[in-house]
């Protein structure tokens, strides 16, 4: 499970810290990393999970990264 993903009883609790951004920046590169795999193998059907994940997780690190003023 992704970990930006979080329960509508959770959003805006918590904490965004360095180590919740390194976390996603990995899960992004073993995302990336299945994708293409998947895509090598010539199954790009099963990567679609993949790409929304990924999806989701790029939104959330770009709004991050948009509300931080530095």
């Amino acid at each position: 499970m992704s970990v930006a993903f979080v329960p509508d009883w959770l959003r805006g609790k918590a904490e965004v810290n360095q180590e919740t951004i390194q976390r996603l920046l990995e899960e992004n590169d073993q995302l990336i990393r299945c994708i293409v795999e998947y895509q090598n193998k010539g199954r790009a059907n099963e990567c679609v999970q993949y790409q929304h994940v990924l999806h989701r997780n790029l939104i959330y690190l770009a709004t991050i990264a948009d509300a931080n003023p530095t």
